[in-house]
């Protein structure tokens, strides 16, 4: 399969031709000799065409889908996405404030506005966070406060709030959160806000949610096929098996271009090993991450147990306690009527 990736990208090398350009480096063959044989197969594989580039590696999909590059590529997969045609006017830049371990677990994370005035961020996640509606609210709004306040400073007193345009938070999970996995045959959520008495207002913040993984799952059981181009552009994102890169490429030939930039990337060894090792220590540090925040979750969920149980033990010993008051009630009144029989 080499061979046949080889006849499609002739820039790919060879693993004689990569290992001799590794053993003739010293500082190249120290890192190569740092991972494990596992690793190094992975990435020998990567270089000569036994199987695809991970185009969601970070370097690689900045590379490939970068607006300022390429912009043709981000407006035709957004135009996809987002089932209406769009353009990339510019690229904003992205000042919101961001935790150090969720920046970690970004692939990409760009902001543009389109031709219209409306906002794109687009984000790809190597494993979803915990909270995924909490926290991509947060940022959109932050976007829109931004978008506001922008506008505002430009137009001054001809400003108006019928000047705010659409934020669209887009968000691309290489490995989708837990609560996307109820749903193991959907693999795009869109979420907007609407009211329940069936009154229409202009309400800017709406939300795309892919899970790529989920996309694979469902394309590996329904027979390998890409039914459109949406299709055609997860394809790239999140296959890397060479048939599927050459079915792709077959039914979709412009594909092929993006392909060769990838590939011409890969004749840069040295490059391409960094990327690599940059890769092997975020996924180490996304799957401590991870653990911590399942971790997190399992105790809080537990927690929660543990407070509704106190509360029931509570509510019972409450209960013992307005039992044995009624009892003590009622030895009181029998000791007073005993009283009065002898009284008599």
């Amino acid at each position: 399969m080499a061979k046949g990736l080889r006849a499609a990208f002739p820039m790919l090398w060879s693993r004689e031709a990569v290992l001799e350009h590794i053993n003739a480096h010293a500082n190249l063959k120290g890192i190569f000799d740092e991972w494990r044989p596992e690793e190094q197969k992975e990435f020998l594989d990567i270089c000569t065409g036994v199987r695809g580039v991970k185009t969601l590696y970070d370097s690689f999909f900045k590379e490939i889908m970068n607006p300022e590059y390429a912009p043709q590529r981000l407006d035709d997969f957004l135009s996809h996405v987002l089932e209406r045609k769009v353009r990339v006017k510019k690229v904003l830049p992205n000042d919101s404030t961001r935790l150090t371990d969720e920046n970690s677990l970004l692939i990409m994370d760009i902001v543009v506005e389109f031709e219209d005035g409306a906002i794109g961020n687009i984000e790809v996640q190597k494993m979803g966070y915990l909270f995924p509606g909490e926290r991509s609210a947060c940022y959109s709004a932050d976007l829109l406060l931004r978008q506001y306040k922008r506008l505002r400073d430009e137009k001054k007193r001809e400003f108006s709030y019928r000047d705010i345009r659409t934020v669209y938070t887009i968000i691309l999970f290489e490995h989708s959160p837990r609560v996307f996995q109820a749903y193991p045959r959907i693999y795009r959520h869109r979420f907007e806000q609407k009211s329940d008495t069936g009154i229409k207002l202009e309400m800017p913040q709406k939300f795309i949610y892919i899970s790529l993984d989920i996309f694979r799952k469902k394309q590996q059981n329904e027979g390998e096929n890409i039914h459109n181009r949406l299709e055609a552009w997860l394809t790239f994102f999140c296959r890397d098996e060479p048939e599927m890169i050459l079915r792709l490429i077959e039914e979709y030939p412009e594909f092929k271009a993006l392909y060769e930039d990838v590939y011409e990337l890969c004749r840069n060894v040295e490059g391409v090993m960094q990327i690599f090792s940059k890769e092997l220590l975020e996924m180490d540090r996304n799957t401590v991450r991870l653990m911590i925040d399942e971790m997190q979750d399992e105790i809080e969920k537990k927690g929660q147990t543990i407070k509704a149980q106190e509360k029931m033990l509570q509510e019972k010993n409450e209960a013992l306690k307005q039992k044995d008051k009624e009892f003590e009630d009622a030895k009181q009144r029998i000791k007073e009527l005993e009283k009065q029989l002898l009284e008599k």
